[in-house]
């Protein structure tokens, strides 16, 4: 069994930062890409940042130079640093990753960025 929970989203102003914490069960984690995911009312869910297992990561035009993924292979956890968060941001955020972790969606946690 694999489960996410991520945690950490919150009500922020324009310019604000935020950080999101996943936390991933599985003795596999330490092997798996792992990922951020977004999703707005009403748009798909769109791809955020990854990071391998040996932490080379990827993020997708609309956050680079903002956000950055990371990772603990002890802890096993993922964490989404948000800065300079706009009103585009807003949405739930979701971790995911490779299997097995492909079909451990969690809750999310809402990122809300409003004045």
């Amino acid at each position: 069994q694999v489960q996410l929970v991520e945690s950490g989203g919150g009500l922020v102003q324009p310019g604000g930062s935020l950080t999101l914490s996943c936390s991933a069960s599985g003795a596999s984690f330490r092997l798996a890409t792992m990922g951020w995911y977004r999703q707005a009312p009403g748009k798909r869910r769109d791809l955020v940042a990854t990071i391998t297992r040996g932490a080379v990561t990827n993020y997708a035009d609309f956050v680079k130079g903002r956000f950055t993924i990371s990772r603990d292979n002890v802890k096993n956890m993922v964490y989404l640093q948000m800065n300079s968060l706009q009103p585009e941001d807003t949405a739930v955020y979701y971790c995911n990753g490779a299997p097995p972790y492909n079909g451990a969606w969690g809750q999310g946690t809402q990122v809300t960025v409003s004045s």
